[in-house]
């Protein structure tokens, strides 16, 4: 099940980079964001009011928690990523710079989740990164036009997704995906309307190719893409969940070339053939650190027992105080 799971996750995450090259040929990025959540919010209100009772013991503090997640992983993330297609980058380039979400994911795991990556997985990690500087530098010499500032732009995104996989792991009271879900939208659709108002790109266009890539947008890519990060997320931790990040590139890119004909050369294949590497690399090492881990623990186990029957402090200040014979 959690293979199936990966392989739709990777397939509709993926998706949206292709949705936001759709949209971009016919809105502004503020336009195609403000009509992907807007009418998606209304209908998960409607949802939401009919059902309620996911919504039962909800307290404001969850509901604002779960709003700034929502800016985080959908507004600020999904910003970056149309403003760096739009700015010439590659969707399979902007894939790939998200893909360093592994590393920094972990590096910031063990202190402050205590999910802790063994050296294996470091490996993996690392050449997942040295993956995405291959593929971005065939990228941004192949000419695309992209100022050579654009590129920074989606690590904002990757940056803004990485804070929000933290704040939802760290502790809390647990939300329904159903309710995350309906608060992350919502807050989407206040944020890119209130954009698109006030840059006066609220009106959509009347092009049915518009309208195909809403549809694409709202469908894979919200309730595929995000709906199954969130539960990989609790199902499988942050280091995993991020790992597939490094998948999103080969079928980005091959999407991309088959559907816009960008480049796709001997370095963007190289450098995606390691990122699949990396992937192998950090699931195997997976294991490792549970394995030292028990026989640590069973190491201090076995010796606090052979010190107390051998006569430690422990037993001597016991039967020192009254308390009888150490049992």
């Amino acid at each position: 099940m959690n293979f199936l799971l990966s392989v739709a996750f990777v397939l509709c995450w993926s998706s949206g980079f292709i949705g936001a090259k759709l949209g971009a040929g016919s809105a502004s990025a503020v336009t195609v964001l403000m009509w992907r959540f807007l009418p998606l919010a209304v209908v998960l209100i409607v949802v939401a009011a009919v059902s309620g009772t996911s919504w039962r013991g909800l307290t404001p503090r969850d509901v604002a928690r779960q709003a700034a997640i929502g800016v985080l992983s959908q507004s600020g993330y999904l910003l970056t990523v149309y403003w760096a297609i739009g700015l010439g980058v590659s969707s399979g380039t902007t894939a790939l710079i998200d893909g360093v979400q592994p590393l920094v994911a972990g590096a910031l795991a063990g202190p402050l989740l205590r999910q802790y990556v063994s050296r294996g997985q470091w490996l993996g990690l690392c050449l997942g990164v040295a993956g995405v500087a291959i593929v971005t530098t065939a990228d941004a010499t192949a000419g695309t036009g992209a100022a050579w500032w654009a590129y920074l732009v989606p690590f904002l995104g990757m940056f803004s997704l990485v804070a929000a996989t933290f704040l939802e792991s760290r502790g809390g009271s647990r939300v329904a995906p159903a309710v995350s879900m309906t608060v992350h939208c919502v807050t989407s659709a206040v944020v890119f309307t209130a954009l698109a108002v006030a840059t006066g790109a609220a009106r959509p266009p009347a092009e049915l190719s518009f309208w195909m890539a809403i549809t694409w947008l709202v469908v894979l890519s919200t309730f595929g893409g995000y709906g199954l990060y969130w539960l990989i997320l609790r199902r499988s931790g942050v280091t995993k969940v991020n790992t597939l990040m490094f998948l999103m590139a080969p079928v980005t890119a091959v999407w991309g070339a088959l559907m816009f004909g960008e480049p796709f050369g001997p370095q963007a294949a190289l450098g995606l053939a390691v990122g699949l590497v990396a992937v192998v690399i950090v699931h195997r090492g997976d294991a490792a650190p549970a394995r030292v881990c028990a026989g640590g623990a069973g190491a201090r186990r076995n010796r606090s027992a052979r010190q107390v029957a051998a006569g430690s402090p422990e037993r001597h200040a016991y039967e020192r105080s009254g308390g009888g014979r150490w049992r």
